[in-house]
């Protein structure tokens, strides 16, 4: 069931009410008896998650190809990060730039 959203046109307050979308609108407003009308809301956002939307099972070929292609620079990025650290830190030792006091 919906959370409708009314406004008074005498005091300005909103009240909201949870009620079938069958229920006959509010008019009165509790606190002060005036006319009441209904606010039009933004409703909720709707995720559509998995296979089987448009989204995600009729994407071009090339949408596709672009998308594995960065997976794979992405992967090659992160192998070779730690590489370069210890290919770094063995230049060092071997030409004696250590903490070594002398």
């Amino acid at each position: 069931m919906p959370t409708y959203r009314y406004e008074c046109a005498k005091c300005g307050r909103i009240h909201e009410y949870f009620q079938s979308m069958n229920d006959p609108l509010k008019k009165k407003c509790p606190d002060c008896g005036g006319r009441l009308t209904r606010l039009i809301g933004g409703g909720a956002g709707v995720i559509l998650k998995g296979s089987g939307f448009h989204n995600t099972d009729y994407r071009s070929k090339s949408s596709q190809a672009a998308r594995e292609e960065g997976a794979k620079s992405e992967s090659a990025k992160s192998e070779s990060a730690p590489k370069e650290k210890k290919e770094k830190k063995e230049k060092k030792e071997k030409s004696g730039g250590g903490d070594a006091k002398g």
